[in-house]
Formats: C-alpha cells, structure tokens, sequence
C-alpha cells in the first residue's frame, strides 16, 4: 500500500480522499493558495504546503509548484482529484517519470481520452457509436456553422480537453457562433488549462447515463453500474442518482459492456466513468473521464464499495479481488450538488463569500461530502461547490422523500445555494416519473417563485495578514510568515482580497431606467462588449463577467447609447458596481 499521498486539489474532493487515506493508513499531503491557507482541507492533512498565488493558473494549476511540493514533502503517490490536473497527460507523466504513482490512468490513456477527440475515435475503433460530431479541434467559428448547416441546428461546442459542462455552449444559430466558440475557449483555457474546443450534434430530449468502470493492472476491467445525470443546468449536473429511472436491464448491460469496451481500447487503469447520452432506445459514446466523478457517492451506496480506496490499491498494483457477477447493487441513492449559488427567480447568481452557519442533515441513509465548515470562506477564484447531499434507500421513492427530509434539516448561512432549486427539481412530476432529460430542468421548470438569499456575504478572504517573525527552531534562528487576525481581531472576519485592486466604482445604484448598469456578483470581467458612442437595445450584453469558473452575460437595462465604460478586461469587480452608462 501506498505510504504518504499527495492531494493536488482543494475543497470537498481533496476532504473525500483525505478521509479514505486515513482509515488505510496513509499519509497525506495538502497544497494550498493563498486563499486556501486555512481551508477544511489544509486544517485535516497530515502536512501542508504553499503554492502562492490565489487564481487557480498560480496555484493548483502551477505544475512547477506542485512537484516542488512533491519533492519536499517525500510522498511517493499523487492523487488529482477531478477537475485541475486530473485529466492532464502531461502533469500525470511529470508525476511518473520522477519515480512516483499516479494515482489514475496511465498518462497514454488520459491522451486518448482525456482529448474528447481522440476519445470519439477510440469509442468508434472499440465499435462504440458516438454522438455525431467532428474529429478535430476548432479553428473558427465558420466551421461551427459549416457544421450547424450541415447536421442543423442547435449544435455544441465542447472543450476537446476538459469535462463536466465546463467550456461547453449551445449554438442556436449561425450569428451565435463566434461569441460561442470565444465564450467556450475561455472557459476550457481558465479551468482545464487548455482552449481547443470542437463541435458535435445537440440532440433533442436526451438522457444523461454515465457507467463508472474499475480496472486494475492485471488485465481486470469492471462496470459497476450507472447514474444518471439529466439534471443540469448551464450543463452543470445538479441532482444524479443510481439506478437510473426508467431505463431497462437489457440496456443497461449493452452500456456496461460498450463501457468496459472503451476501457480496454485506450489500456485503462484505475476508476474512471465512460458517459452516455440516450435517447429512445439508443445510446451514443459522449466522452470518458479519466478521473473519479463528482457523483461518485451514489454508487459507492449502491454497490458497498469505496471507490477512492480502490484507486489507491489499484495504483499500489493490487489486483481487484471480484469478478463482474460479484457486483451487486441495492436499493437507490441520489446526490444533490450543494452550490454557492442563488437560484431566485431562476438566475443561479455566484455567492461567494464567507458561511457564517453550517448544520448538516443526519439520520439513516444520509451522507454529507463537504468542503467547508461554519467560518470557512468560499472564493470566487474557483468552483462553487459546497458539499454534496448524498441519501441511500431501499427504492427510489424513499430515496427522494429522504432527500426532502435531509434538504429541509440542512442550514447553511452566509451564502446563498442550490438547496432551493433541488427542492423544486425533486418535488417535480416529471423527476418523480423519471421522464425527465438533460434540457428539462432549463426549459420546463419554474424557478420564478424562489425568493432571493437574505445575508449572504460578498466578500472574499478569511481576514488574516501576513507577519514575518524571527524566530529560534532547535537554536537555529529562522525567519517565517505567518498569517495572523488582521488588527488582533476574530480569526475570521472577512476581508476583500481580489487579485487585482479593482476599480472604485459608485456601488447600489441599480435601479429601472437609470441606465447605470451593475455587476450583480463579485467577479472579473473577461471581456468588454461595448464601446463609448456606441449605441445598444436593453437586453444587449455590455461585459461579460467570470465568477466561480462559470461566465455571466451582464446586460444593458435600457436602450441608449454608451457614454462611459468604466472597466477593462482583467479588473476584479464587487457586487453593485457600475461597468457602463447608458445615456
């Protein structure tokens, strides 16, 4: 088994697998920005290392920074979490040729797979069908609309290296396709490190089914069963679950097998998930994911197993003890994503900020998978999710009543989130049948009725400077930084620590018709639409706004024309302040 364990991740993932490292045994290893430095999982690892910087490119993204720790530290594995350096060929080949596990695929697999490219390829060689796309990355938008011409529209632009709805938009029509495909690169380049994107057939009502996969070093390659993801919004899943609805045992083995199939056609190594879109009747190849899932507690509930604990022996050259006819699953969980969000009338605004209250559900079947604690600060700077609400029961329909009960004893204060929304997916008919698909929740779901957070904090920090002292350790003097309360006062009182000084703008003065228009969240403006002199009709989008890895259209409230843009591609922004006026 493996010795000391490097997490090159943050928040509820690096928690979830430091936990797992700590009932085998193994050590761990934390890394952390500026802006983690007294995060719940700094606080929880065995040893803790600075990576500087706050955005995520300074940090968990700086590979020189990360093996550096890695040398210091001694750890002889690396797990990646999801997301980050997860499904980077490259990062995961630094980390072998220095003699240390990867914990996860062979660096040749995550190439084949981990560009979504490829991945179509080798789902097609394997005799897997894929949904109908192109095989090559994206020079421009004219072949996005080449494409959409052909095949009609909608089409999607996916990032070729990342997953998970990230760097993914749908493009109605042709004037819609260079903003798009600026749109997706940006947000591929800023969470996966890379921009190339491609383009593939949008279908019409499909269901999203993912079969997670394990598979050791010996030649053993398993499906443990399915979850399905339909629940999204923005393309970001909210709400999965295990079995999934409505879907039949004869297809379900098909996919099982098909997913095993792709697995071996790339040599797969270690837990990874192989996704399906389907639709009557029919399944289509969408992607795999070199990398434990997000959702993987659904089917840890279902079947028994620990999956971070299988990726640790499978990475220590252990070989899986049971066969396929050994895996058995029971009953029914169902997980629901808990974001840092506010989903009031159905906008799903960024809440950053600082939770001041965090109660967790308890009672049989319930399982919290959390990040943060009551006092901790969630930055803008990365992804929004909290926790995850994880319930098992003995049939659907328990599990979701379950859910209900655990939702409604869940208190968390400071920031606004996703529970809200979970409430109205789970309450729907629709969900209740299992007849929904992954453009439900957007085009028939009624959101207008939740009432907006009250006392949610904007800021971002958890209100400590740095003090260098002097300091004798073993009678060797030494000089170290220490963070410490601002002015002696509370640990945690929350400060502002944007990455650039943002511009001081006149904040609150939103209203109908003023035609000041104003950030509804803290963030940074990734690009600027308008121009003085230039005229718009309200509705026009005037800045577009980064917040939580996610990008947020900030429109013009009244038609006029520009007299004054008062930011810059690259400034941090709070909430209320004013971008443009409208005269």
């Amino acid at each position: 088994m493996l010795k000391k364990v490097l997490i090159a991740n943050r928040g509820e993932i690096a928690v979830r697998v430091m936990r797992t490292c700590r009932e085998l045994g193994v050590q761990t290893v934390a890394v952390y920005s500026e802006l983690d430095r007294n995060a719940l999982h700094v606080r929880l690892a065995d040893e803790a290392y600075a990576l500087g910087g706050q955005s995520a490119a300074e940090s968990y993204l700086n590979t020189e920074a990360i093996l550096g720790v890695l040398e210091r530290s001694g750890a002889d594995a690396v797990h990646p979490g999801y997301g980050f350096f997860s499904e980077n060929a490259d990062f995961a080949r630094a980390i072998t040729s220095r003699g240390v596990t990867f914990i996860g695929p062979p660096p040749e697999a995550i190439e084949v797979m981990g560009d979504k490219i490829s991945s179509r390829r080798a789902a097609e060689a394997a005799g897997v069908a894929g949904v109908p796309g192109r095989s090559e990355t994206l020079a421009d938008a004219a072949e996005v609309v080449a494409f959409g011409e052909e095949f009609g529209w909608p089409v999607a632009i996916k990032a070729a290296f990342g997953g998970g709805g990230r760097g993914m938009k749908v493009v109605e029509s042709p004037a819609d396709a260079e903003a798009a495909l600026e749109s997706a690169q940006r947000e591929a380049q800023s969470y996966f490190g890379r921009s190339e994107c491609y383009v593939e057939r949008y279908l019409a009502w499909p269901r999203h089914i993912e079969m997670q996969v394990l598979a050791d070093a010996h030649g053993a390659v398993l499906w443990l069963g399915e979850r399905d993801c339909s629940a999204q919004r923005r393309h970001q899943k909210l709400v999965e679950e295990s079995p999934a609805p409505n879907f039949p045992d004869e297809i379900r083995t098909a996919m099982g097998e098909a997913a095993v199939r792709v697995a071996r056609a790339c040599g797969y190594v270690n837990a990874g998930t192989v996704e399906f879109l389907y639709q009557d009747g029919d399944f289509y190849f969408l992607e795999m994911n070199t990398r434990l899932q997000v959702e993987h507690p659904v089917t840890e509930l279902v079947t028994g197993l620990d999956l971070v604990e299988w990726q640790l022996r499978v990475a220590s050259g252990e070989a899986l003890p049971f066969a396929q006819g050994d895996v058995t699953r029971t009953g029914h969980a169902i997980e629901v994503r808990i974001n840092a969000e506010d989903p009031a009338q159905g906008r799903f605004t960024p809440s950053p900020g600082t939770i001041t209250a965090l109660r967790p559900p308890a009672g049989p079947g319930v399982r919290l998978d959390a990040g943060y604690e009551s006092g901790d600060t969630i930055s803008q700077y990365y992804d929004n999710l909290i926790a995850k609400l994880v319930v098992w029961g003995p049939d659907r329909e328990r599990a979701r009543r379950r859910m209900l009960r655990a939702i409604e004893e869940t208190t968390i204060e400071g920031v606004a989130t996703t529970l809200p929304a979970d409430v109205v997916i789970l309450s729907d008919d629709d969900f209740v049948e299992g007849t929904h698909s992954t453009k439900w929740v957007e085009t028939r779901l009624d959101f207008s009725e939740l009432p907006a957070a009250t006392g949610a904090s904007v800021t971002v920090g958890d209100g400590r400077v740095r003090k260098d002292v002097t300091a004798e350790v073993n009678g060797r003097r030494v000089t170290v930084a220490l963070w410490v309360p601002e002015n002696g006062d509370e640990l945690n009182r929350p400060v502002s620590t944007a990455a650039k000084p943002r511009r001081q703008h006149h904040a609150g003065v939103l209203g109908s018709g003023s035609g000041k228009v104003t950030v509804p969240m803290q963030g940074t403006i990734v690009k600027v639409a308008v121009e003085v002199g230039q005229r718009v009709e309200a509705g026009e989008t005037v800045v577009i706004l980064e917040a939580m890895k996610m990008e947020n259209t900030v429109a013009a409230e009244k038609s006029g024309v520009i007299s004054a843009v008062r930011v810059a591609t690259g400034d941090s922004v709070a909430t209320g302040d004013v971008v443009v006026e409208i005269e």
